[in-house]
């Protein structure tokens, strides 16, 4: 027998992944898709994140993408737990697409997880929604540096066991 909600929450499913890909959001196929790690918050917009345009500044992005790195680090290895044994993440790199101008008094959630993890260097993907609609996309890369010589290590066991699990 046909299980009608079945096929619409089949229906639905490939709609909602198709849309999200057409706005340059990083998932394939259907909602099944996982996104390692992935964190989420909701992000105040302030009176000081506004510029002379009356919009949020684009410097501010940066920010709100080191708050969301930081709450990854505190769900999954706790920053003072690498800093205790002489390691720490470093930005190798930012880019960062804007789809739409946020405003003041905007409802603004953020996302971010884990796209990628070689054994040095890591790739962060995020995407900021305004008012649930897309307003940014970005990427991250970076690694994990001793803080002694500032080289770089390879990327945590703890860290590269939870990305694992989800490949």
């Amino acid at each position: 027998m046909v299980n009608h909600l079945d096929i619409l929450a089949t229906i639905e499913t490939k709609f909602f992944a198709i849309n999200w890909e057409n706005e340059g959001i990083f998932m394939m196929g259907d909602r099944t898709l996982q996104r390692p790690l992935e964190v989420e918050l909701a992000i105040p917009v302030k009176t000081y994140d506004i510029d002379f345009v009356g919009i949020v500044h684009n410097s501010v992005y940066i920010r709100w993408l080191e708050d969301l790195r930081i709450k990854l680090l505190d769900e999954h290895l706790p920053l003072a737990q690498p800093l205790k044994a002489g390691f720490c993440p470093i930005i190798a790199g930012t880019e960062i697409e804007y789809k739409r101008p946020i405003k003041l008094f905007d409802k603004v959630i953020g996302r971010l997880w884990l796209s990628n993890l070689s054994r040095l260097k890591w790739t962060v993907k995020a995407e900021i929604l305004s008012n649930h609609e897309l307003a940014a996309i970005a990427t991250q890369k970076g690694a994990f540096i001793n803080l002694q010589n500032g080289r770089p290590i390879p990327i945590p066991e703890e860290l590269q066991k939870k990305y694992c699990e989800y490949q």
